[in-house]
């Protein structure tokens, strides 16, 4: 099994691996964006951007089937809500999923302070309590990584995609430019989880996430393992340096 590996668990331990993450990411969810845009110097906003731009012929088709899954504090499922009601000027079907409460509850906050009515569903996203092929896009932003089991997790989402549905993942790698890896690298290492750990209150949530993007899947190794889960095509395109990448993956439509 590969997945997420953090420190102190046994990985072989799905359900000890998804409590830790589970419980980690409850204990920052009230600064967690904050957080995200101070660490990322609000770069974060093009990230998530970029995905919607690139999925617009899914968003805006007024039949499709929009899952933020792994949604977090919803900042992902707001900009694609946005981007359904400018082409249609109505809430589309955009639901979120996530197997945190308090990220779910800092997501239902911000949804009721903008008057939106997007669902949704606490799940894990390795197990998700909807029919196959009931979806026609699947994002998710930051939070494949932390999946217990990555296959298992591509298996699921393939499952849940419509015949000619989309997964889109948002996900961090380490950059590969000469110049920019090295002023990143130290920043990643030394600054970015003494900075998040202090604010969060949290002694190693931070110190995770350097670590987690460390040992993730580089970009190609994800699109094979996508391709072996199902997905006919498969491409990327990194961002900033190749500090962030999103990766989609393509179900073939049925003839």
């Amino acid at each position: 099994m590969t997945g997420t590996t953090p420190a102190g668990v046994d990985p072989r331990n799905e359900v000890e691996v998804a409590r830790t993450i589970r419980e980690m990411f409850g204990r920052i969810a009230p600064r967690y964006d904050l957080l995200n845009r101070l660490l990322s110097l609000r770069i974060d906003q093009y990230w998530r951007g970029f995905l919607v731009r690139k999925m617009r012929g899914y968003l805006r088709n007024p039949e499709s089937r929009v899952l933020d899954l792994c949604c977090g504090t919803g900042d992902l499922l707001i900009a694609l809500d946005g981007e359904r009601r400018r082409a249609r000027g109505e809430d589309g079907t955009v639901f979120g999923s996530d197997f945190c409460r308090p990220m779910l509850a800092e997501a239902r906050r911000k949804l009721e302070r903008r008057g939106l009515g997007s669902p949704l569903l606490e799940a894990d996203a390795l197990n998700m309590p909807l029919q196959a092929a009931s979806v026609d896009l699947i994002t998710v932003a930051w939070g494949f990584r932390n999946l217990a089991d990555y296959e298992r997790g591509l298996r699921e989402m393939y499952r849940l995609l419509r015949p000619g549905g989309c997964l889109a993942i948002l996900e961090f790698s380490r950059p590969t430019q000469p110049l920019f890896a090295p002023l990143f690298e130290f920043y990643f290492r030394a600054v970015l989880p003494r900075i998040g750990n202090a604010i969060s209150g949290s002694g190693q949530a931070y110190s995770y996430l350097q670590k987690s993007v460390e040992k993730f899947l580089t970009p190609d190794e994800l699109a094979t393992q996508a391709r072996s889960c199902g997905f006919e095509r498969v491409e990327y395109h990194r961002l900033t340096g190749g500090v962030s990448v999103l990766h989609l993956a393509y179900k073939t439509a049925e003839h």
